[in-house]
């Protein structure tokens, strides 16, 4: 399920629906920032059960009170149903 590469038009109608979310560099990538590093690191551990479940793992970045995530189905070669579920999965923890 969801090794199938979208269409940009989809994903473009999706990201309406995805506040923060933007195709960069042929990924979706959110750059979230909190008020310190205690609530980056307790989002980054709400996430991962919820990643883990998925097994879909994004390409993260966390220094300090930011976080960078970069979704991509590398089997597909590009942005699938997989990483918007994620996308809208990350958001739904805010």
């Amino acid at each position: 399920m969801g090794l199938t590469q979208l269409p940009t038009a989809q994903i473009e109608k999706e990201l309406k629906e995805m506040p923060g979310w933007a195709i960069v560099d042929g990924k979706l990538r959110k750059e979230f920032q909190f008020d310190d590093f205690i609530q980056a690191f307790g989002f980054m551990t709400r996430a991962a059960l919820h990643i883990e479940k998925m097994n879909h793992h994004p390409e993260w970045f966390n220094v300090y009170n930011k976080l960078i995530v970069d979704l991509t189905t590398h089997d597909a070669g590009g942005i699938t149903q997989n990483d918007i579920t994620l996308a809208k999965t990350l958001n739904s923890l805010l």
